[in-house]
């Protein structure tokens, strides 16, 4: 079913981040931070891949992406949904059920053999395609995907994910510049606030996940 109505943004945003720390999905420590793929060093972690181990809350946040997709967008703003390897995947094929399109998935890179191809199902020249992704960082990732996607001929400017960081000033820019508008459910900040109205961690360790954000490659020094 095509969902038609929503919350508010700050509404979806304040239950997309309840809902990520009611699964554990976010993770605190300050004492022994974790590394993420980039080599940046943080005092919290968050997999949204969790996600999709509790259909109630997949459900809901399914049903907020696809609504503030077409809130954004338009009824008829896509002919695709692709899903970017491998987070991507299964978030996509939940949209596409809601909005009635078909459904890709785009590769890392090439398999290596067969095909060699980087598309996964049926994409056309002159398709629309959103491409829907797990999170977003600084946006790099997701360039690579659109990449991909552009190279079948297709066309993709808009991204939705369920989490954006919002901690790194180049992202939104490098996706603009590159005729990208994103789309998401909820912010670090938007966890943080949630987090400290119901005492998810001490307040020394979200004092640091605060200053991790607002300097994200200064504060491991």
């Amino acid at each position: 079913m095509i969902p038609t109505a929503y919350p508010d943004p700050q509404t979806m945003a304040r239950i997309t981040a309840r809902a990520l720390l009611d699964i554990r999905a976010v993770h605190f420590n300050a004492t022994d931070p974790f590394t993420f793929a980039s080599g940046l060093r943080a005092p919290t972690y968050i997999d949204c891949r969790k996600l999709i181990s509790h259909p109630r809350i997949r459900a809901t946040l399914m049903d907020f992406l696809s609504c503030a997709v077409l809130r954004e967008a338009g009824l008829e703003g896509f002919d695709n949904i692709a899903g970017g390897e491998t987070a991507g995947i299964p978030f996509a094929a939940l949209v596409a059920e809601r909005l009635a399109l078909p459904m890709t998935y785009v590769r890392k890179k090439p398999k290596g053999y067969g095909r060699n191809a980087r598309i996964e199902g049926d994409m056309t020249p002159g398709q629309r395609v959103l491409l829907v992704e797990d999170l977003a960082t600084d946006g790099g990732s997701k360039l690579s995907f659109v990449e991909a996607i552009r190279d079948t001929g297709a066309t993709c400017a808009h991204t939705a994910v369920i989490f954006y960081y919002d901690i790194f000033p180049e992202a939104r820019a490098r996706l603009s510049d590159a005729g990208v508008t994103l789309t998401h459910l909820c912010t670090w900040w938007d966890v943080l606030a949630e987090a400290r109205t119901r005492a998810d961690a001490d307040h020394a360790t979200l004092d640091a996940v605060e200053a991790f954000l607002r300097a994200p490659r200064d504060w491991a020094g």
